[in-house]
Formats: C-alpha cells, structure tokens, sequence
C-alpha cells in the first residue's frame, strides 16, 4: 500500500471552536486519515465520537493506525448526508458538535489510481465512495453536451465551458476518453492559448466540476447540513471547513438563513420569542489559517472556517 502524508487543516481552530465537552457526543463527518477525530477524542473521557467517511480507504488506514482502538470511537462507512439514519441505527438522536472538513483528502489526491489530480495519469474515477457506479469516465463519454457545459460552468466557473465541451465530444466520437491525461489535453485545447498561460493550471476548474458532479459534493453537504443543524443539542456547534468559493456561499447562506430574524414587521420594538432565531453565527467573518499553518502546508490557502451554535 502505498505512504501519504496527510496535514489535517486548521486542526486547532476547528475542534477549539466546538467547545468540546469531555461527556459530550460529537461526530466527525469527514474521517480522512483522522487528523479532528484524534483531536476531539483526546478531549473525551465518556464522550462518545462517530466519524463518517464514504472512502472505505480512509476507514482502513485510521483503524490501522489507532492501536488500541478506542472503545468511544465509531466509524461509519458511509456518505455524510446520512447522518441521521446512520445515528439512528447507533441510537443517537442528539449530539453535541458536528466538524466538516470538506473537499479532497490529500491522499485521494495523491493516490495515482483515483483520478483526482489533473498532475498524475490515471482512469478518469473521481469517486470517493469506490461502491457508487457513476464515475468521473461516464459524465466525460455519457453525458451529452449540454450537461457537460452546465456543470463546467456551474461547479467550476469555467469560462471556456462550451470550447472545452466542444473538443471533448469530437474526441469521444472518435473513442471513448479513458485517462486523466487525455481529459487535460482536451480542456487545454479548448482554452486559449494566452488564458492556458494564467491562473493556474487550466485543468484545474473542469477537474474540480467533474468531482463535484461525480460524487454529487454540493447536494450531499446541503442534506448533511440540514441534518447535522436538527441534531444538535442546546449549545451544539457546527464546524464547516471550506476550500472553494462554491461549498463557502452554501455555508454561508444556510447559517445566514438559520441566524436571521424571518417575518417580523418593520420597526417592531421587540421580537416575540418563538420568531427569535434559535441559532447564532459564532463566525461573522469566517476563520483563515494562520500565517505559520499557510507556511507549511499549502493545501490550506484556501480554508474558511465557518460556526454555528444552537441556543
């Protein structure tokens, strides 16, 4: 099996910010390789912690790593937007803190067979749950061009959707598109050739739409989130680690809509309790790395943490 190296992100502002109670019950609804789930567990002494991963990989390598095994630890194999039901089956029906660190671990991204980096060759897959059967392959051979062109544009801003689409659907007439090196050539001959030269690698936005749209990224934190915010329990928090502008505005947007007053006339002196929101933005500005973390660890430029408390 091959070694990475895994820098958990903002690891002390994160877990710092759901105000861990050592009694507590917590979930940990992205495992990775365990970076939170440590942090969280060596504040417990009866608290009891569930870590959700989809990545039956990221399971194994933290079940490998924990020896012994903690008898309040609990992993699930399972994609976060079954928080609830998979709570269910453990008989948890409130919990004290929810932690996000969303996006690409840094082992999918540098494990060559997953197809995740637009840097290694490998089979188009892109799936963080290895059971699904939709595949980074499908949407780039199956699905018709419009498709391509809305989630090009949609889940990656990209300028130059419809060029890009265009080259990719001449291609996949002539045979099918296998490899993550193809697709990379394809997206650079639909880019002109002085924006190639700019921001960034020109891979990058398609790369990032296609992964969103394989493992359906947005629909599942909007599930999730609406779950984890009826889990909590008075004085429950939510932690949300972001790395790109699409994941930030949903956060945003669902803590914003649960903090806010609805409803109430203009200029009503006092807001009747039950219209008071039963939330509070604890992060009115989101939390950045600090400068050392930005130093050492690269993947953390584009990290927002966002927090939310049940009152």
């Amino acid at each position: 099996m091959a070694e990475f190296t895994h820098e958990t992100v903002m690891l002390k502002e994160a877990t710092e910010m759901l105000n861990v109670s050592a009694t507590g019950t917590y979930i940990d609804a992205t495992l990775g390789r365990g970076g939170h789930t440590r942090r969280i567990l060596s504040q417990l002494t009866t608290g009891q912690l569930y870590a959700f991963d989809q990545d039956q990989a990221a399971i194994d390598a933290v079940m490998a790593d924990m020896d012994p095994f903690p008898a309040n630890l609990h992993l699930l194999h399972r994609n976060f937007r079954e928080l609830q039901s998979g709570l269910a089956e453990e008989g948890v029906t409130k919990v004290d803190g929810v932690l996000y660190d969303l996006g690409v671990s840094s082992p999918q991204f540098d494990d060559s067979t997953r197809g995740f980096s637009y840097r290694l060759d490998a089979p188009l897959d892109m799936r963080m749950d290895q059971r699904q059967a939709l595949t980074a392959r499908v949407v780039i051979n199956d699905w018709p061009f419009n498709d391509l062109v809305r989630i090009f544009n949609r889940y990656g801003e990209e300028k130059f959707a419809k060029s890009i689409a265009r080259q990719i659907e001449r291609a996949r007439a002539e045979k099918p598109i296998e490899t993550t090196f193809e697709l990379v050539e394809l997206i650079k001959a639909g880019i002109p050739a002085k924006a190639r030269r700019t921001g960034g690698h020109p891979a990058k936005r398609v790369f990032q739409a296609v992964r969103i749209a394989v493992n359906d990224e947005l629909g599942a934190l909007e599930d999730s989130l609406t779950q984890a915010l009826d889990l909590l329990d008075q004085g429950g928090r939510i932690s949300v680690i972001t790395f790109q502008s699409l994941e930030d505005r949903l956060v945003k947007t669902m803590f914003k809509e649960k903090t806010t007053v609805q409803d109430i006339p203009h200029g009503l002196p006092v807001i009747p309790d039950d219209a008071k929101p039963a939330f509070r933005l604890l992060t009115r500005k989101p939390i950045e790395p600090s400068e050392a973390e930005l130093a050492r660890n690269h993947r953390a430029h584009s990290a927002k943490l966002r927090v939310i408390e049940k009152l």
